[in-house]
């Protein structure tokens, strides 16, 4: 493998069950620690994703579950790293703009809505509480990201039975090969 995969969980983490959790495990990826996972303030996150990037020495695949999607928006459209990355797997980020959306993550409500520089994927499920299907699909609009319908998966977490999520694995690996080059 010639990349390293940074984990970025949203807020409160991920649990022992969580997808990334045993990615971290099984893979060796690194999850990206924040100083506070219960009151998550956007200029921190984002400085202390930089930091772990600047860390790094191989090229880095994202991934990303919930708050941390638009962690990697936010960071993105700031950062001069950006060509360390070479893509991001997006998975069920939430609607920041939900009138019922958290109050302590109100610094979070206004989303950045800018291209990512970098290729991206964005994996939504149906039934997402946190999140409307159309919302995701404007999302991903918004960051040019490729849009993946899981179907009804809740919000892609420990609850929604995916274990070690192969399929996740693979679109996250997908994004860290070479694009092939095309017959003339």
């Amino acid at each position: 493998m010639d990349f390293k995969v940074l984990t970025l969980p949203g807020w409160q983490s991920s649990g022992q069950r969580h997808w990334q959790s045993r990615w971290e495990a099984a893979f060796g990826d690194e999850r990206v620690e924040q100083h506070d996972w219960m009151q998550p303030l956007r200029g921190d996150w984002i400085a202390r994703l930089e930091e772990v990037v600047l860390q790094q020495t191989q090229p880095l695949l994202l991934a990303a579950h919930s708050l941390g999607c638009h962690l990697v928006a936010a960071w993105a459209a700031h950062s001069k790293q950006t060509h360390r990355v070479r893509g991001a797997l997006l998975v069920a980020p939430p609607d920041v703009r939900q009138a019922d959306f958290p109050p302590q993550l109100h610094r979070w409500s206004q989303p950045v809505l800018s291209p990512l520089p970098f290729p991206s994927v964005l994996v939504a499920s149906r039934d997402d509480p946190f999140c409307h299907f159309e919302a995701s699909t404007q999302l991903a609009a918004h960051w040019g990201a490729a849009l993946v319908d899981l179907g009804p998966k809740g919000h892609i977490n420990a609850e929604s039975g995916l274990v070690d999520w192969p399929q996740g694995r693979a679109w996250l690996e997908a994004l860290g090969q070479p694009p092939h080059p095309t017959e003339s």
